[in-house]
């Protein structure tokens, strides 16, 4: 603005409060557009809030198409010795089976203390330092290898260097940190080391590689054999006998018949998963049934969280638009406390959503999914069937009521057939596959309308109009800033008139006085 302002100087008017009223009237219509954009802002948002329990929803559908929710098994031993659990192809019934051996990892550790008596070892220190340590000596620049065995009879060798720079630590934590599947360690209170593979069971099949051990080494390296009192075997006797212990199979013996081994303490027979913890005294018993409680829990979930979307949404679409509790403008909201705020926006957002046709029609969808019957293989057709029923109070909009007794009996009695009445198949799809259908159509129309919070407001119905009105109020904006400057040169040319009007009277008066 190029032109003083002048603020009744000359007239003694209140021109600033003039033009502020004189403003507030004309600022009017902006005020109408901060308002719109207000309200779109929580349509917008409200919509997104539709999608989020739809998309709740629609993945515990999901997981109301897997099997496992309605063939849920109960595994249950008759001796701590076993312990089981079962998948849902586990057939029911009586598994028998008798534990002879358990699963074990090998080990090899020192024969005899590494250290001389006295010696003041430290195994994190260089080897050079610590030569004269070693009860049978050091020989420093030597390499040795490390060889342990696979499943498919594989052989995995690693060749490791003793030097001087590295510490007795060094060296172990290269072993241990190698693809062998060895964990190496010193131990300082017992002064020896020990080897031990990371798994159970017993790969090496050849007695006459390393004499069998899981864990072999040449014999000759005198850094493991001598400075480290580890050896493959012992040939006191006259005969060559192996040192070290562990690595062998699990052993049972299945329906007092089928003896079986298994390299770890764990072994799946017809979807029954055991554990072994102990070697047993007889025959142990895991009985597997149908766990219907937990498929009851699911399906009682899966239809709590429909009523409480369809108990949302439909209160949405109900609600009443308060007309007398308009958005509150950026000034409007200077002037009040944020209690205020709070309590006047509950009030201004009612009926956002009120008969919005996407809303409603998917609530109309949903309903249709639920009802219609399903053409499947099994027993049930209908939801009524297995102890699924909506509410006869239509103050309810369609809730539906869970009998525990018929449903678990359903479940207990012929659980494939209520999973095909939630599945159902491409071409007769069942509960769960129409309440997702629904879902993604309507999912996709909010969004069209709405957007994602991901999504440029220039891609969606909402976000232009919000555009929209933004170009608008600049545009209002600036045409506001020239009515004000015009409202200012004319109060400041009255006001110069009447300071020339003043300085003339005065002038006269002078002369006539």
């Amino acid at each position: 603005m190029s032109d003083m302002r002048i603020g009744g100087l000359a007239s003694g008017m209140d021109i600033d409060g003039i033009v502020k009223d004189l403003m507030n009237a004309e600022k009017q219509p902006l005020n109408k557009m901060e308002q719109d954009k207000e309200w779109l802002t929580w349509q917008r948002d409200s919509y997104r809030d539709v999608n989020k329990q739809l998309k709740e929803l629609d993945d515990m559908a999901f997981n109301m198409k897997l099997q496992s929710t309605f063939n849920s098994k109960t595994a249950t031993s008759s001796s701590s010795a076993v312990s089981a659990t079962a998948n849902s192809s586990a057939g029911n019934g009586d598994y028998t089976l008798s534990v002879e051996q358990l699963a074990t990892a090998a080990y090899n550790y020192s024969e005899e203390k590494i250290t001389k008596d006295g010696s003041s070892f430290d195994p994190s220190a260089s080897l050079s330092s610590q030569q004269n340590s070693f009860k049978n000596g050091l020989t420093l620049g030597e390499t040795f290898s490390v060889t342990t065995y696979n499943e498919d009879g594989s052989k995995n060798t690693k060749s490791f260097e003793v030097t001087g720079d590295k510490s007795l630590n060094d060296v172990l934590s290269e072993i241990s940190k190698s693809d062998l599947g060895v964990r190496a360690f010193y131990d300082k209170s017992a002064d020896k080391v020990m080897l031990e593979r990371t798994v159970t069971g017993n790969f090496n099949q050849d007695e006459n590689e390393f004499l069998g051990a899981e864990i072999g080494f040449d014999g000759s390296a005198s850094f493991l054999s001598t400075t480290l009192g580890i050896k493959n075997g012992d040939n006191s006797s006259g005969s060559w006998k192996l040192n070290e212990k562990g690595g062998q199979d699990a052993k049972f013996t299945y329906n007092n018949g089928l003896e079986i081994s298994s390299k770890t303490n764990n072994y799946t027979l017809n979807g029954v998963n055991f554990t072994f913890n102990e070697v047993t005294n007889g025959n142990v018993k895991v009985n597997v049934t149908n766990n219907v409680d937990d498929a009851f829990d699911k399906i009682v979930k899966f239809v709590d969280k429909y009523n409480q979307i369809i108990e949302d949404l439909n209160g949405k679409v109900q609600e009443k638009k308060n007309r007398d509790y308009p958005p509150l403008t950026a000034e409007q909201k200077e002037d009040m406390e944020e209690k205020e705020i709070e309590l006047w926006e509950e009030q201004a957002k009612s009926g956002m959503l009120r008969n919005d046709a996407a809303v409603s029609g998917a609530l109309s969808k949903m309903r249709e999914n639920w009802y219609t019957p399903v053409q499947t293989d099994g027993a049930f057709s209908m939801l009524s069937q297995i102890g699924i029923t909506s509410s006869s109070n239509y103050r309810d909009g369609g809730k539906l009521i869970v009998d525990e007794d018929d449903l678990k009996n359903a479940l207990r009695n012929d659980p494939d057939s209520v999973y095909q009445l939630f599945t159902g198949t491409e071409e007769n799809p069942g509960i769960a596959r129409r309440l997702e259908t629904t879902i993604d159509s309507t999912v996709k129309s909010i969004e069209q309308k709405a957007g994602k919070a991901t999504t440029l407001d220039n891609n969606f119905l909402l976000g232009r109009q919000i555009e929209d009105l933004d170009d608008e109020m600049d545009s209002f904006q600036d045409r506001l800033n020239q009515i004000e400057d015009r409202y200012w040169r004319e109060f400041t040319a009255m006001e110069k008139a009447i300071s020339q009007m003043n300085s003339q009277s005065a002038f006269i008066m002078q002369n006539f006085g």
